[in-house]
């Protein structure tokens, strides 16, 4: 699958504000092929984050960055 682009939605709750999203949006951009992350936030609420991959990550790699950025909380993963 070598040069196909994925788009990822990630569902988070735990984000309140714009330094949370640029928490996640530093920690995501680190993994790498991630690219054109959008954040739809929503304090008190479940955020949505979306970007593409051309390296496909893991689940436990998308969650362990969501984790290094803050604590937050991934009810869901959709490819």
């Amino acid at each position: 699958m070598s040069g196909e682009i994925t788009m990822i939605e990630i569902k988070i709750s735990g984000m309140t504000c714009g330094h949370c999203a640029a928490h996640v949006e530093e920690e995501l951009s680190e993994l790498p092929g991630v690219s054109d992350i959008k954040i739809d936030l929503h304090p008190e609420a479940t955020s949505s984050v979306t970007f593409q991959s051309a390296a496909e990550p893991s689940d436990a790699d998308i969650r362990a960055a969501i984790a290094e950025a803050g604590d937050y909380q991934v009810e869901d993963i959709i490819r």
